[in-house]
């Protein structure tokens, strides 16, 4: 009887996740498994500033501190924020300027949707005011965090940033920080200035230039060159030194990105369309207009759902021009093809001296 029992347990255990499993993922909490799509998102902006880089708990003195939060949305504001402090640990009360979001979770909305309501996070009604505590990892650092929507009833995409150089001298704990605003306020400086009729036909002029390739003295192939990429939130890169395509005595590059999600660049007023394959990271084909000078370009990335167009300035440094086998990725080719004529040609070797032996 014993033996039946556990028999007929085995059999309904098995129909239970047989039925589970057909019926496709099942989430830990219904009510809140549904997210967003990147066209509901709305527009999110960049908030990592310029030269800004992580900084964790153990550098600051321990206490509480008020700090100022940006975030990704505009419809996601922080009223104020208070950071806790204690042994390198960090936590921060978010005190919200909206009644719209009663769950929170630090992750992606789509993780959100699939996590267990015990990883979500309620808020506290304060003076009437909706209050979360989370934990921080660090400042200056761009965090996901989920929002749910009591409208929608839905998750969505967010990103929140804990700005360091807001805090208080007796917090930074004789830690010195960058003018974020003042280098960001360089970068803005290198931009043509807007002004008269007349200087905007110059600008556009200007522009206009950036799209024609620079003759080059150099017979027509494919080189290396160096090139500096500056501008946005200082996480992308372009991978140096990059491939150089002159064509009838003009200059071109082929940059690669260090990431997946630019599907156009502008260069001049130009745009040009990513060309690598669906995955890999994005590959671009553009004119160099000058050497040595500051060139600058828009980026279109998708990363944070809704597409944002970035400012960015690239440098090609003519000194720097060399053989192709420089380049990363060719180089990593030619050993890649190395190493197969080394494997291809010890099995025929092999083959080789088997028949030998046979002899």
């Amino acid at each position: 009887m014993v033996y039946l029992c556990i028999l007929l347990f085995g059999i309904l255990s098995a129909a239970v996740s047989i039925s589970l499993f057909s019926a496709g993922t099942v989430y830990a909490d219904e009510a809140h498994s549904a997210y967003a799509s990147s066209s509901e998102m709305g527009t999110q902006k960049e908030i990592v500033k310029y030269g800004m880089t992580p900084i964790s708990g153990e550098f600051l003195a321990d206490g509480s501190w008020e700090i100022e939060v940006e975030s990704s949305s505009s419809f996601f504001n922080i009223h104020s924020c208070e950071l806790i402090v204690e042994d390198g640990s960090m936590e921060a009360k978010l005190t919200m300027e909206t009644y719209s979001y009663p769950l929170l979770y630090l992750g992606t909305a789509e993780e959100a949707a699939a996590a267990d309501a015990s990883d979500y996070i309620e808020y506290e009604e304060i003076d009437d005011w909706y209050v979360f505590t989370v934990p921080v990892k660090a400042l200056n650092m761009p965090i996901d965090c989920a929002a749910f929507s009591k409208k929608k009833e839905k998750w969505y995409n967010r990103q929140i940033l804990f700005d360091a150089s807001t805090l208080s001298e007796e917090a930074l704990n004789s830690l010195e920080l960058p003018d974020y605003d003042l280098i960001e306020d360089g970068l803005e400086a290198l931009e043509p200035e807007t002004g008269s009729v007349a200087d905007s036909e110059q600008n556009s002029i200007a522009q206009d230039n950036f799209s024609v390739p620079a003759e080059i003295d150099l017979a027509d192939g494919r080189y290396s060159i160096n090139v500096a990429l500056t501008g946005g939130s200082g996480r992308a890169s372009v991978s140096t030194p990059t491939l150089l395509i002159v064509e009838d005595g003009k200059a071109y590059a082929e940059l690669l990105w260090s990431s997946s999600h630019y599907d156009w660049m502008q260069v001049g007023g130009v745009i040009y369309e990513n060309e690598a394959e669906e995955g890999a990271n994005s590959l671009f084909t553009i004119p160099i207009s000058a050497f040595d000078s500051v060139i600058p370009v828009i980026a279109d990335t998708t990363a944070m759902g809704d597409p944002v167009a970035i400012e960015y300035s690239l440098t090609f440094y003519e000194e720097s021009i060399g053989d192709e086998g420089l380049i990363p990725q060719v180089a990593a080719k030619k050993v890649v093809i190395f190493a197969i004529v080394i494997i291809v040609g010890g099995f025929f070797l092999n083959l080789y001296v088997k028949k030998r032996r046979k002899v």
